[in-house]
């Protein structure tokens, strides 16, 4: 197997593989057999980097929040592997830890510590603003955090870019520790990331961009041709989203991604990531699978070189 090249996370001193597994599905679609089966599966497959949020899956009936990260430190301990793979996670959601204040802040750490059964989250993200909790208080909770070691680094996600940009300006007023990544919403259907001012910001300041929903809630992977594709035999819960797409435009990226994944013989899903990872900015799409069998398009992305007229290709097809 050719190792993938690997990619810093910002200014941190982290460094992965350019795909980040999405561990939303960990304890919601996937159960504790197969959510260890794929992450088995995407080590071996030479990724190394896993996101999840304390707050998975807080939405699923009978859930409170936490099941994502209490599968994956069952699976670090288990698999005694933690120095080989980076994790990041992100406070905010958790019905028990809502918000971004301070106390708030430090309580759902040591509770994600707990579930994760590490000493240290490599990667630990402000998840959703929190506008009623003056952002001062919260970035110099975060820089906290790391002083103290139990952070290595800092992220920001679903923050606009002025907001952004006021984080950083109060980290070097106060001294704090800087931000070195941010998590939008982005992928080859949903550009706004392009010209809101994020991308711009990510430039500004060196941050490494880690887009979610990267194949547009399955959209991108080809599986959703016609509408009654949502309600067939093994779609996922995010189908019915996902089939709104399938409009004028979403066909046409669908025709360039078939166009592309026919020339290099590899799925549709693996092309629209590949497509994301080498944008400006981007050093990792964050990807989930359900099932060992969805992994290989996601792997495959990793190593995939498109070509100057191929990008532009996607590119066009979904302006």
């Amino acid at each position: 197997m050719t190792q993938p090249a690997r990619v810093q996370i910002g200014a941190s001193d982290l460094r992965i593989a350019p795909l980040a597994l999405g561990g939303n599905v960990f304890g919601w679609t996937a159960d504790r057999d197969a959510s260890f089966d794929v992450l088995d599966a995407f080590l071996a497959g030479g990724g190394d980097f896993v996101d999840t949020a304390d707050g998975y899956s807080h939405w699923a009936p009978g859930h409170t929040g936490g099941e994502s990260e209490t599968l994956i430190g069952e699976w670090l301990t288990a698999r005694g592997n933690r120095d080989d793979v980076v994790i990041a996670t992100k406070v905010s959601t958790h019905p028990a830890f809502a918000g971004l204040a301070p106390d708030n802040v430090r309580a759902a750490a040591a509770a994600s510590l707990a579930r994760l059964q590490t000493d240290r989250i490599d990667l630990y993200y402000a998840h959703f603003d929190d506008e009623e909790t003056p952002l001062e208080e919260t970035v110099a909770a975060f820089s906290g955090l790391v002083d103290d070691g139990t952070v290595r680094a800092i992220g920001v996600s679903n923050y606009s870019a002025e907001r952004v940009a006021e984080w950083f300006r109060i980290a070097r007023d106060g001294g704090y520790h800087l931000p070195v990544a941010l998590q939008p919403h982005y992928n080859l259907v949903e550009r706004d990331f392009e010209t809101n001012g994020l991308r711009a910001e990510a430039e500004r300041e060196g941050l490494a961009v880690f887009p979610y929903f990267s194949l547009a809630k399955g959209f991108l992977s080809g599986k959703y041709r016609a509408a009654d594709d949502a309600t067939a035999a093994g779609a996922s819960p995010r189908a019915g989203e996902a089939v709104g797409y399938l409009d004028d435009r979403g066909r046409a990226v669908l025709d360039a991604l078939d166009a592309v994944a026919s020339a290099h013989q590899v799925p549709v899903a693996a092309v629209a990531l590949a497509w994301l990872r080498l944008q400006p900015t981007v050093a990792a799409p964050i990807a989930s699978a359900r099932s060992t069998a969805q992994l290989p398009a996601l792997l495959d992305s990793i190593t995939l070189e498109l070509s100057a007229e191929e990008l532009t290709s996607l590119t066009a097809a979904s302006a």
